[in-house]
């Protein structure tokens, strides 16, 4: 840069942001600036540790100076920079007529024809001196300019916000928009939630906003880009929450639920406003799938199986308080469909190695007894549990088999228990017998059924079938008599395994895999057969 030679003597130094050093002729930068002549009648040395734009912008109101004033272009990129710096160093009018100050005000009067672009483009470059830029107005400025912007295309923004509560989390829901202010910092955007939340009708809209926005940080995180602090969009992600309970499961299904809680978990959400969120999703968990709990957990868990624990309880809460159907049978099937839904998450989690024995046994343990019809699936969740932990002891064994409801296993997996060299003995034996009873009833019942005119077939698990031999036809009589064949061959297999474990259990009392009843033990085991 060449100077006159009349200010090539430089008497003033000037510190920028701890970053740079200007050595500068003081009578220049006072013929423009109010603040460096005031400052400049005590030192020669001036420390600036917040100027807006920093050695960048100074540098650029340096040349100004330099230039009286007709050097510098002021345009969309530098309008921002320019403008801020001209108000931190007072360049107004009562210092020199057509100041930097005054110049960048009549450029930002043509603000309400730049392209949307230019307008996030200004918006962006706010970012370092963002306070400074909201105390001095430009930020207002700029905010009215964008929110016109989007209020120009009502029919584009509109349309999506009625869009299908199905379709919140793809991607024809976004108005034309999103995308582009993904680019904005959080503190931008929270002031964006100010100007465009004022009308409730944009509620809906500015939650779909808020959690594409969410979703895009989400992915910058893992995309190499230098990363933000959490608490920097904790206040976006509970401004989504409160939209999202607002609207309630009217507004989102089961699985957009599910979908919105693992976005916000990563953002530093107050523990109440995910207690909400929770409870909503509580409150549909019948509608779930094995994906939807299918939860990233934390502390290197492969799952959140503490999330879904405290989902069953809301769900059963939510149940039994009639926030729901008001049926009692509606409730039942409810319940039934979250067991089974349950049941396969068992199966999924139980191949996970960092899965604690307790943790299995909260989720197995947290359904009451009838919201399973059978307890098949737990047994083969169970199953692979202790194929996939082959170290665990014989204790440890026991234990995870307790969630187990014997009487409500199928005569086929009760069969499949006693063979299997993972499940200890006694737990073996107990379910046999507990087998037993119903068994000798299937045998009573079919034993003294032709003699009645009423006839009833007892399955394993109690549930009735009536035939009416007033009524009966021929093929109905011939498949009842089959399956009363078929039942007494169940009932003669149960016995032959009864005997195989009573052969079992006495060799290895001989060997001494397994002591021989005492007094200390209270009782003996139990007779089989």
């Amino acid at each position: 840069m060449a100077f006159p030679e009349e200010v090539c003597h430089c008497d003033l130094l000037i510190h920028v942001n701890g970053h740079h050093s200007f050595f500068l002729h003081q009578k220049v930068l006072a013929r423009y600036s109010g603040r460096l002549r005031k400052d400049t009648k005590k030192t020669s040395r001036i420390d600036f540790d917040d100027f807006p734009g920093g050695p960048d912008g100074f540098e650029l109101v340096s040349r100004f100076c330099y230039s009286g004033g007709e050097t510098v272009r002021i345009t969309v990129p530098n309008v921002s920079i320019l403008h801020c710096a001209a108000a931190f160093l007072e360049m107004t009018e009562k210092i020199h007529p057509f100041n930097l100050f005054h110049q960048t005000q009549i450029f930002l009067e043509g603000i309400w024809v730049w392209s949307w672009h230019e307008i996030l483009s200004a918006l962006k470059s706010c970012e370092p001196f963002f306070d400074f830029a909201d105390s001095c107005g430009l930020i207002t400025r700029l905010m009215d300019s964008l929110v016109a912007k989007i209020f120009q295309n009502p029919d584009i923004s509109s349309s999506s916000s009625s869009s299908s509560s199905c379709s919140y989390s793809s991607s024809s829901s976004r108005a034309w928009w999103f995308e582009d202010m993904t680019v904005l910092p959080p503190r931008t955007i929270q002031k964006f939630l100010g100007y465009f939340g004022k009308n409730e009708k944009n509620s809906p809209t500015l939650t779909k906003f808020l959690l594409h926005y969410l979703k895009r940080a989400g992915q910058s995180k893992n995309s190499g880009e230098i990363p933000r602090a959490p608490s920097d969009y904790s206040g976006i992600a509970e401004r989504a929450v409160q939209g999202v309970i607002l609207r309630g499961k009217t507004g989102f299904s089961c699985r957009s639920l599910f979908w919105v809680l693992r976005i916000v978990s990563g953002f530093g959400v107050r523990r109440d406003w995910r207690e909400k969120l929770e409870r909503l999703i509580g409150g549909v968990l019948e509608k779930a799938t094995l994906d939807d709990l299918l939860v990233c957990g934390q502390n290197g868990n492969v799952y959140d199986v503490n999330l879904v624990v405290r989902l069953i309880r809301l769900f059963i809460d939510h149940n039994n308080n009639g926030d729901g159907d008001n049926d009692d049978l509606g409730k039942m099937k409810k319940m039934i469909r979250v067991g089974r839904l349950i049941d396969r998450y068992l199966g999924e989690i139980s191949p996970d190695q960092s899965l604690r024995i307790s943790k299995f046994l909260a989720i197995a343990e947290s359904l009451p007894d009838d919201a399973r019809d059978c307890f098949d699936g737990v047994y083969r969740a169970i199953d692979i549990y202790l194929e996939s932990h082959p170290t665990l002891s014989f204790e440890e064994r026991s234990r995870i088999c307790r969630c187990l409801n014997y009487e409500k296993l199928s005569l086929e997996a009760c069969k499949e228990l006693a063979k299997n060299p993972r499940i200890p003995p006694t737990v073996a034996v107990q379910a046999l017998t507990s087998q037993r009873p119903s068994v000798t009833t299937n045998k009573e019942h079919s034993s003294s059924s032709s003699s009645k005119p009423q006839m009833e077939m007892v399955l394993y698990n109690n549930s009735k079938c009536d035939y009416s031999s007033d009524n009966a036809s021929g093929e109905k009589s011939e498949d009842l008599r089959v399956n009363l064949q078929r039942m007494q061959w169940r009932v003669v297999e149960l016995e032959k395994v009864c005997k195989e474990m009573k052969g079992q259990m006495t060799k290895m009392v001989k060997t001494g895999i397994i002591m021989p009843p005492s007094s200390s033990y209270g009782r003996s085991l139990p007779r089989l057969c």
